[in-house]
């Protein structure tokens, strides 16, 4: 237990990080709970968190703002959501960047919407930053306000994991042993005679 906790020290903040950027909430929320585990510090967390998550955002803002032609940004503005965005953007532009990682359906369409109107790049460096470090205090704060529970129904999940996995494992291998009987049987009817 003591190696996988100097692990979790070592490359939790880099997991944080990544996690923050690519995965969201989630990971965001388990830097929480290592923090109230005493694994890391609640500030690397929040730091690690508001890195991850800013830097991708001030990506996604640049890509926005330099292929507003291309076909990244095509595909993003196709989606409902950069409507929605753009309609926020345009009545709430500071607000907007602020809270665009708490909506729902916003998080990558928000900076690239962003990036495609006439804000400035300082002004939205200055805010993504200060809505980042909002973002990662409210989900670290989460994790680690529940970290107490999430362990222990941790704790409950480990202690029956191997007749669960036993259980999914079984039921995976009979549902592609059926597939596979079912498409052999349909090849066989379609087959000429």
């Amino acid at each position: 237990m003591a190696d996988l906790q100097h692990y979790l020290a070592a490359f939790g903040p880099i997991a944080i990080l990544l996690g923050a950027a690519f995965e969201g909430q989630t990971a965001v929320i388990a830097g929480g709970v290592l923090a109230r585990q005493h694994v890391i510090s609640p500030w690397v967390a929040v730091l690690a968190a508001a890195l991850g998550s800013g830097i991708l955002d001030l990506a996604l803002f640049w890509m926005g703002r330099t292929f507003r032609g291309g076909r990244f940004v095509g595909r993003i503005a196709a989606k409902p959501a950069f409507a929605k965005a753009l309609g926020l953007i345009e009545r709430f532009p500071a607000g907007f960047i602020l809270i665009f990682r708490f909506l729902y359906g916003l998080r990558a369409a928000g900076p690239v919407a962003v990036g495609v109107t006439q804000v400035s790049s300082g002004l939205f460096a200055v805010l993504n930053a200060v809505g980042a470090g909002i973002w990662a205090g409210v989900f670290v704060g989460l994790g680690y306000a529940f970290g107490p529970a999430v362990m222990g129904l941790l704790d409950g999940l480990m202690a029956h994991l191997a007749p669960i996995g036993i259980g999914v494992a079984v039921v995976l291998v009979a549902g592609v042993l059926i597939v596979w009987r079912w498409r052999v049987l349909a090849g066989q009817a379609r087959a000429p005679t």
